[in-house]
């Protein structure tokens, strides 16, 4: 239940417009009550042939309260509508505002499949949270104070007797709901996660089950969550169905208590009203039906709000400083004794690094699958803070800066490049949006994508998948270069390049680098006397460091590498 409240105070800017929604609700409903007694006058006082005059009351009411019904439903649904769809916005917003500070250190911990569920499946079951949850108990408080007032008018009993029948719809129908369907919404909603994280896996994973022929295992198993899914909707349904007569009884049992309770007042209350107290009576109980359907509504509420908090109160691996210092025009970047491990890992992915990196300078770090190449630059973006050093550029700690600050000037071209679905230009204008197609173009140009200048308006398809994935590659780096950062990071840049392609994109970005600061993560030892400096990395530390020619003269871990890549070259220039 604190859920539900916690969620309450995230949509509380629209609390007029709930109330307003209520009060809707509650004329619709007292025009109804209206329509009805003003009828139920009518027929019996015309049962009595008075003159017509006495009638005029009760059908002007009847007019009234028709047309009134209609005009007033009309109106509830319209702003209980619009209320609804204000607080599913706001709550899409305010939970993407929230869970965006933890991409990615926090957010790798969760399956894909069910972070959609979470921010698509969870926050729509809320659309219930006020037209079900809310307005509900509000309406029928609202409707049983005016008919206690009508019926107060006849006698108090009358109030005492319509309130116990009232209490009795209001607590015990809705108690009696969550009895029979406990755990069953909040099992659908967990269900419904793991069918939908199981079925992005085989959706994005289809040819690795085709491969080893597990199809059938994994399709079997969605089946028998389905199938546990239809059985809780089943139990979910019969209790809902169930809501109806049990109100029914409840509403006829009122409707004898009062007959009896009138019958001994034949003399003291005239025979035409009491055919309008029993239609108030009857009329009433319309207010109560939703009472159950919304206790089923609190518990798939409290499990979608349980499910949201539990991203939502994660505090983010890096937090903003409240005070950030602007970016240096300094643009070295220094190491100094860090030390950094992943969450869930057994070995330290950096053991006490140090480096430099001097404003202008290329440098290439290279070394073996695991050896800490990616870190250093997860780190120096601030998507993890390092256990312990101290990483500073332009001589300032990076933690002072603000981390969008520190994004913006550095242009990073990763191993994976996520490509969405929208044409050539929609993708390129993410690094830039006030790029003219001229630049647009230049870009493409330096990653080698000259055939695509006159495709701006080409879709790429999802992820990208029209394009190959050298295509996809090079998308990034015209990305990276729109950016104009002068700090540049190139993470296997041209890992889905081939050897000739991928040399002459790096021989353009190294000449675009000229006057920025160039680092360059790669496994690929080719053409490495163009770079000022290369440092070798092995299990999180430094092995070697120096340009290659002098690297290679050391006949060490770097020679190495660079043996087992080119055994020819290698030999002849280590010989000589």
């Amino acid at each position: 239940m604190k859920e539900v409240l916690r969620l309450l105070g995230i949509v509380r800017a629209y609390q007029w417009w709930m109330l307003l929604a209520a009060v809707l609700g509650f004329a619709a409903i007292g025009s109804g009550i209206g329509l009805l007694v003003s009828a139920a006058y009518i027929l019996s006082k015309a049962a009595l042939h008075p003159p017509l005059f006495e009638l005029h009351l009760g059908i002007v009411g009847v007019r009234i309260f028709g047309i009134a019904r209609g005009v007033l439903r009309y109106l509830e649904r319209l702003v209980s509508h619009n209320t609804t769809f204000r607080i599913l916005s706001r709550l899409r917003i305010w939970f993407y505002q929230s869970i965006e500070p933890l991409s990615p250190a926090r957010l790798l911990q969760y399956r894909s499949g069910d972070l959609l569920q979470r921010i698509s499946g969870d926050i729509d079951s809320l659309e219930n949270l006020y037209s079900r949850v809310i307005a509900p108990p509000l309406t029928a408080l609202l409707v049983s104070a005016l008919t206690w007032v009508l019926l107060g008018t006849f006698s108090p009993l009358f109030s005492l007797l319509l309130f116990v029948f009232h209490a009795i719809a209001a607590a015990g129908l809705p108690l009696l709901s969550a009895y029979f369907s406990r755990g069953t919404a909040a099992g659908i909603i967990a269900i419904r996660r793991e069918i939908q994280s199981m079925s992005i896996d085989c959706i994005q994973g289809l040819s690795d089950l085709t491969l080893f022929g597990r199809v059938k295992e994994h399709t079997e198993k969605l089946n028998r969550l389905k199938a546990e899914e239809l059985r809780l909707q089943r139990k979910q349904a019969i209790v809902q169905r169930a809501h109806e007569p049990v109100a029914g009884l409840l509403m006829n049992g009122a409707v004898i208590a009062f007959i009896l309770l009138l019958a001994p007042a034949r003399g003291e209350i005239e025979g035409v009203f009491t055919a309008v107290i029993i239609i108030a009576v009857i009329a009433s109980f319309e207010a109560f039906l939703p009472l159950p359907d919304a206790v089923q509504h609190i518990e798939a509420d409290a499990a979608a709000g349980r499910r949201l908090f539990e991203l939502v109160d994660t505090p983010p691996a890096v937090a903003a400083p409240r005070h950030p210092e602007p970016f240096p025009a300094n643009r070295s970047v220094s190491f100094e004794n860090v030390s950094f491990t992943y969450p869930d890992a057994d070995t330290p992915a950096l053991k006490g690094l140090s480096l430099g990196i001097k404003k202008g300078e290329k440098v290439a770090i290279v070394g073996p699958s695991g050896s800490g190449k990616s870190t250093v630059v997860n780190l120096l973006l601030r998507f993890w803070p390092p256990d312990s050093g101290l990483i500073t550029i332009g001589g300032t700690d990076i933690a002072k800066f603000d981390p969008e600050a520190i994004r913006q000037h550095i242009g990073v071209v990763g191993q994976r490049t996520y490509l969405f679905s929208e044409t050539i230009r929609d993708n390129l204008l993410l690094s830039r949006p006030d790029a003219d197609d001229n630049e647009l173009k230049k870009a493409l140009e330096l990653a080698g994508l000259e055939t695509f200048r006159d495709k701006l308006d080409r879709w790429v398809g999802q992820h990208g998948m029209s394009l190959s994935g050298g295509e996809r590659q090079r998308m990034a780096i015209a990305r990276m270069l729109l950016q104009n950062a002068p700090i540049i990071v190139l993470d296997e840049a041209t890992a889905n390049l081939d050897t000739l392609t991928g040399q002459q994109v790096m021989r353009g970005l190294v000449r675009y680098c000229n006057e920025k600061t160039l680092l360059v993560i790669t496994h690929k030892l080719r053409e490495m006397e163009q770079y000022d400096r290369i440092i070798v990395l092995n299990k999180g530390k430094i092995a070697e460091e120096g340009p290659h020619e002098e690297l290679l003269r050391q006949k060490g871990f770097y020679a190495s590498m660079w043996s087992l890549q080119h055994n020819d070259a290698a030999a002849k220039l280590l010989d000589g």
